[in-house]
């Protein structure tokens, strides 16, 4: 069975995070595959827990970045999908068909996979950036004023 480079790149697009471009690529016996989700349970789980406890919830903001990543990580493997060369791809996934067979061939569904991709990478890359190191950097200014509102343990002496 050839596999086509179209299907592959909007497979890891729109269902990357839950393996399906490598089970429709390696089979069901590919480990990838089953372990995608993975994170992508873990972000999620996340999400519903800032959902219910609030963004301070510290466990909720060291998983969302989890799910971003992992469509971040999809988007750019459709990228790499959708580029790489007819030859390549066939030479890589239908090593019983020709060099020049059609099913490496990329056509404008596949640029437009590769367009998506690049959106609902970056964009998703960026956000799960921005959100993590916002939490981080709020994280540790509430515990420096922490330490700064404490008392202090010695008095200060006068100098003479």
């Amino acid at each position: 069975m050839t596999k086509n480079k179209t299907a592959a790149a909007w497979l890891a697009l729109l269902g990357g995070p839950l393996g399906l471009h490598r089970f429709y690529l390696y089979g069901l016996a590919d480990t990838i595959g089953w372990l995608l989700p993975i994170p992508t349970a873990l972000g999620w789980y996340g999400v519903q827990r800032a959902q219910q406890l609030g963004l301070d919830d510290q466990t909720s903001w060291l998983l969302i970045p989890l799910l971003g990543f992992a469509i971040a990580a999809c988007a750019l493997t459709a990228i790499v999908y959708g580029l790489m060369a007819q030859e390549k791809w066939n030479a890589r996934f239908n090593a019983s068909a020709a060099c020049d067979h059609p099913s490496g061939a990329s056509h404008w569904l596949t640029i437009g996979a590769v367009i998506c991709a690049l959106l609902i990478g970056t964009t998703t890359l960026m956000a799960s950036l921005a959100f993590s190191f916002q939490r981080y950097f709020e994280y540790q200014v509430d515990a420096a004023r922490a330490i700064s509102q404490q008392p202090s343990q010695a008095p200060i002496q006068p100098s003479k």
